[in-house]
Order: structure tokens, then sequence, then C-alpha cells
């Protein structure tokens, strides 16, 4: 476990001063590095691990578009976060490629300064329609999460909409953009998708792109989560290596969520994301901004912190700023590291929905 460390003092900087690099902590010693940008809180898909659709039927009342982030705003709070440290932006949903223009967006964004990184993350069902002009907006990365090639284990897993065919379509659409590597993002559920991951290897192989496989988490409050449907990231990896054998990569850079292998004959790379058995919360430098404009600390986080209400009331870039750094000083989040001793104790912990603030 992780000892929590006495706030450091934030370094002497002047909030006039764009270009500044600070490092401000939170409580466990962590700098804000990275914002999760979601731009819209509803989804095309109803994948039973994020959006089920039991939970969310069509006709839901999801929030009104009033309440969205404008484009306006979104710019003006980047800008902000990078003041603050921030160099990686990732666009998440819901669905982003439901927002209106996102391109317009992703143009916008890329026109600020300091920005090393600007990706998005999408369920690709759109991506045939938008990779050009996504590319020529800026965008410098693209996931896809595509969970199977299974046809009829696809359409358990996403609610019965969209098809592999479709998604692969999107895929190769956004290669002949320009964007490479695509990481496919692969959320790995026991006795569902589990059989079917060798598939995914054998497909994407050689062609330059990056399969991750992500432990099956429990985010948010209806995803009737179990730990019996998780599979460790170690099994994965054993499967896999007894017919693609491969070793590991060296992290990219301090933080990176992934753990990296290539496979020894030179045909590429894959990932694992084992935030179950293998937490990362003592690296974590990531803060996430919801459709609506609240801050939160961490994907499993209960209550955000209104920057929207605080736009909107007409606070000056100065209070933005002192209330950002507030937030993020005082955070202490670990829940991935406490969540079997939360769950022994029979603790009811609120989480934010997934959908609202991205993976």
């Amino acid at each position: 476990m992780n000892k929590a460390v006495s706030v450091l003092a934030p370094p002497a900087w002047s909030k006039s001063e764009p270009a500044a690099r600070p490092t401000f902590h939170d409580t466990l010693n962590r700098p804000l590095r990275d914002l999760r940008l979601s731009v819209i809180d509803r989804c095309n898909f109803r994948c039973p691990y994020c959006m089920p659709a039991e939970e969310y039927p069509d006709g839901y009342t999801f929030l009104d578009k009033k309440e969205w982030l404008t484009f306006e705003e979104i710019t003006r709070l980047v800008r902000l976060f990078i003041k603050l440290g921030v160099t990686k932006i990732r666009i998440t949903g819901g669905e982003p490629l439901l927002r209106q223009n996102l391109p317009g967006l992703i143009r916008l964004l890329n026109q600020i300064p300091g920005i090393e990184d600007l990706a998005i993350t999408t369920n690709g069902f759109f991506l045939k329609q938008f990779a050009q002009s996504l590319k020529a907006a800026g965008l410098k990365r693209i996931t896809v999460s595509l969970d199977t090639l299974d046809e009829n284990i696809f359409q358990i897993m996403n609610g019965h909409r969209g098809s592999v065919k479709k998604i692969l379509a999107g895929i190769k659409e956004a290669g002949q953009a320009g964007f490479h590597p695509i990481k496919i993002n692969v959320v790995v559920q026991k006795g569902v998708n589990d059989q079917t991951l060798l598939d995914l290897i054998d497909y994407f192989r050689g062609l330059g792109h990056i399969v991750r496989f992500l432990e099956y988490m429990d985010v948010g409050n209806r995803n009737h989560w179990t730990s019996a449907l998780v599979v460790p990231s170690s099994k994965i990896l054993s499967k896999i290596h007894e017919q693609f054998p491969v070793e590991p990569i060296k992290p990219k850079y301090h933080g990176e969520v992934a753990s990296r292998y290539r496979f020894k004959d030179g045909q590429g790379e894959i990932g694992f994301i084992s935030s179950v058995t293998q937490p990362f919360c003592g690296t974590c430098t990531r803060a996430r901004l919801s459709t609506d404009g609240k801050l939160y600390t961490c994907l499993f986080a209960s209550e955000g912190v209104d920057l929207c209400r605080l736009l909107r009331n007409g606070a000056d870039d100065d209070r933005v700023l002192d209330t950002i750094m507030a937030t993020w000083t005082k955070r202490d989040d670990r829940y991935s590291e406490q969540r079997f001793d939360l769950l022994s104790h029979h603790e009811q912990h609120k989480k934010i929905e997934m959908y609202q603030i991205g993976g």
C-alpha cells in the first residue's frame, strides 16, 4: 500500500505565464499530466460492462445538450490544464464521434501550445466516416474498442449494435488516413470472450497495430461486476505466449498504464492493462472532465468538482486555476488498491459511471 505524504508546496510560478511547466503533486506525490475529456454522455452501443441495455434503454434521459461544455468552454479549460502541467489530452465519451463537429473541436485543441499528445478513444462505428477529417484536424492517435472478432459474441458484448465488419472497416480507413499504430482495446470477461483472444492476435499481428487486453473492472454501479468474471492478465499472457512467443518491453514513460510485450518474431507488440490484479494507482497522473464540466480525480470517484458552473458564473481564469490546483493537491484516490478490502467489508462505494467520464 502507498503511504500518503504531505502535499508539496506549489512551485514559484506566475499564472500569467502560459509556457510554464509546473509540477503540482497530490497527497501521494503524483503529478498532473493527463486529461481525459468526455465530450458526450451517450453512446450508440450498449456494452454490458459500461452501459447495459436494461439500465439504459432507448429513450433513457441523458444530459440536456445545454448542460454539455461548449467547444469554447472546453478549449478554455484545456488551456488552463496545460498551464498546470498537463501535456496529454484524450477525447472520450460515451462515444465521442456522436458529438457534432468533433473534428472542429480537435482543430481548436490542436492550436493550443503545450499539447504533446492528442488522442481519442472510440467504439469505431463511425470511424470510417470521420478518420480522414480527424487526421486533417490534427488528431495524433486513435484507440478503438473491439472485444472480439466473433460476430455472435460481439453482438452480446455491445448490446446487439453494429458489426465486426463495420469496426474493422473503420480501423482500416484510419490506418489509410495515417494513424499508426492504432491501439485495439479488448475488455476480457471469463466465459464470454476469453476464448476468442488468439483470433484478435492472429488478425492484427504484422499490421503494426497494438492489441491491448483489459481486465474487466467494476466501473460505475450498474454493470453487475463480479471478480469471478475477471481473467488475470497473467493467464492471458501465458496463453498467448504458448502460440505466439513474446518478451517484455520497457515502459515508454513513467506512469504508462499498459505492460508491453513484443512478439519475438518481430510481428509487433501487445499490451495488458491489469487494474484489478496489478493496480497502478501509485503512478496515476490522470484527471477526468465529464461532459457537463465536472472534474474527477479517479475513474472510480464518487463526486466531481463543478468547473462548468464556475465558468458560467463568470469566474476568471485565476479562480478556475486555483480550484483545479486545490482539487488535485487534495487528491488521495487509490480505489484499485483498496478494492478488495472494501469488498471484504461489504462497503458500498458509489462511483461515477464510465460513460460520463470515459475509460
